[in-house]
């Protein structure tokens, strides 16, 4: 299997940190996204971006994947895992195990992700969860079970790959990080699987609790002027008014549009925060608009 430089693909030293990998990966799902790019082959490097990202948020993950790249494989390199994987915890003892739902965004991981942090998705061939010390028997086969936001705000099934079956996952509507679903004699040796619930990372949308993070980027003059703009959320797109003299930063709010709180409390919300990008100019008549701006602006501008 060939080695994938996760830096590489977000454009960032390794020597990063979690915010500057979290700003990489906004900018490249939101330029390769399939609904918006163009590009020949975004959908390909939308995937990659989101493999990425998977790999180097959690801190985990990031640790194991440094500690093979310190070998010096550079992409393309053919890596060979060991006998027993790369997914080993201390002792000999496997790791949790990771399966990710179907129908999340850019779903379908690369041979190299899968042999080092689990694999995904249904299909003969697929490795299912391992369990976490002795199997033997009756015992519980413990794994993780990152499930797209998407599920989560619907509730409903989600498919996954174990042991080259495929099962449909009952996923209730608001489910929590740490929550777990008993699979009856669906894991090792006849015995039970847990699933412990994570979120799977999202191109577009942070979580905060119930309440769903997602940075909208609006031109200057919608900034300046106000506008309305059609902003995504987890239930289908809204349209949101943008207030004149908006600055970067302003955060506006959806009531309602957050996660779903399921049985008790209250559903959380979508915070939209406002990020003023200038457009880059296409021909001569765009950038004369930007000289009138200068112009119009001066040099004192980052006064206020």
């Amino acid at each position: 299997m060939e080695f994938k430089d996760y830096y590489q693909i977000l454009g960032v030293e390794p020597s990063s940190g979690d915010a500057e990998i979290k700003t990489a990966y906004r900018r490249m799902a939101r330029k390769y996204h399939p609904d918006v790019s163009k590009e020949a082959g975004a959908e390909e490097k939308f995937k990659a971006v989101n493999e990425a990202y998977e790999a180097l948020r959690d801190p985990a993950k990031r640790k194991a994947y440094d500690q093979l790249r310190a070998g010096g494989y550079r992409p393309g390199d053919q890596v060979r895992p060991p006998p027993d994987g790369f997914h080993r915890g201390q002792g000999g003892q496997p790791d949790f195990e990771e399966i990710f739902a179907g129908g999340g965004a850019g779903g379908g991981f690369s041979d190299f992700f899968e042999s080092m942090f689990g694999r995904q998705g249904a299909g003969a061939g697929s490795r299912g969860p391992q369990a976490r010390g002795p199997a033997a028997g009756n015992g519980i086969t413990r794994a993780k079970l990152a499930v797209p936001l998407e599920s989560v705000y619907t509730g409903g099934n989600v498919r996954i790959g174990v042991n080259g079956r495929t099962l449909d996952v009952r996923v209730p509507k608001g489910v929590k990080p740490g929550q777990s679903i008993r699979l009856a004699r669906q894991g090792n040796g006849g015995g039970d699987l847990l699933l412990e619930i994570e979120y799977a990372a999202h191109p577009q949308f942070e979580v905060d609790d119930r309440n769903i993070i997602h940075v909208l980027p609006v031109a200057p003059w919608e900034a300046a002027l106000g506008a309305t703009i059609s902003v995504p959320t987890l239930g289908g797109p809204v349209e949101l008014k943008i207030p004149a003299d908006s600055e970067s930063g302003r955060k506006l709010r959806l009531r309602g549009r957050g996660l779903p709180a399921g049985t008790t409390g209250t559903d959380g919300d979508q915070i939209v925060e406002l990020e003023i990008l200038a457009p880059r100019a296409q021909d001569d008549a765009q950038r004369d608009a930007y000289v009138r701006m200068r112009d119009a602006f001066g040099n004192d501008w980052r006064r206020g």
